[in-house]
């Protein structure tokens, strides 16, 4: 009977013990666990996705577009502005897209058809990742006449020539939040503008 009792006794401590280890297991998963804020973009979220059916369909030229974007977005992680939004990932994208138009006009220094074709078939899948990302795009008509508008304000202010492209800037910051601009050429649209 002693045996018995003994047996209960050890499985009874052992139930005991995984129930307390289950319990530690839960507290412990629900401090790390991850908030909203973390999540990525759901457009990065299409990019991982769209690189999983090109690996499979073999789609080599796709599959180089999406692997660069990829690992630009993860350079970009280890600084101090990683990529959180949409916008980002677009101007992200914009930045890849360029490179790779500087390389079509290198190939075609160098007479290189093969390359021009290839770089040319990435600009163009990434137009497409670009159309696709929900995010507006704002024409070059749409972004004058609000620069225009915005050139009428600051002059009605009484700002300064000198500081008139700056204001711009900064009363169109709040028109452009969200949207795929290109503040460069923004800009130099607006001195063009002005006229200085």
């Amino acid at each position: 009977m002693s045996m018995l009792s003994a047996l209960r006794t050890s499985q009874h401590s052992c139930i005991s013990r995984t129930s307390f280890s289950s319990i530690l297991m839960q507290r412990a998963s629900r401090c790390y666990s991850t908030t909203t804020e973390d999540a990525p973009p759901p457009f990065l979220q299409k990019i991982k996705a769209d690189l999983k059916t090109a690996m499979r369909a073999k789609d080599t030229p796709r599959l180089s577009v999406l692997r660069a974007i990829l690992s630009a977005n993860l350079n970009a992680s280890k600084t101090a502005s990683p990529i959180q939004t949409d916008v980002q990932l677009v101007a992200l994208i914009r930045r890849i897209q360029k490179s790779a138009q500087d390389a079509v006009e290198d190939a075609k220094s160098a007479g290189r058809d093969d390359l021009v074709n290839k770089e040319m078939e990435q600009v163009r899948i990434m137009d497409e990742y670009i159309a696709g990302s929900g995010v507006q795009t704002l024409g070059e008509a749409e972004l004058k006449t609000l620069a225009q508008d915005a050139i009428e304000a600051s002059k009605a202010a009484g700002t300064a020539t000198k500081a008139i492209v700056g204001d711009v800037m900064k009363r169109l910051a709040g028109a452009l939040e969200g949207k795929d601009v290109d503040r460069k050429a923004l800009a130099a649209m607006i001195k063009e503008l002005v006229g200085q």
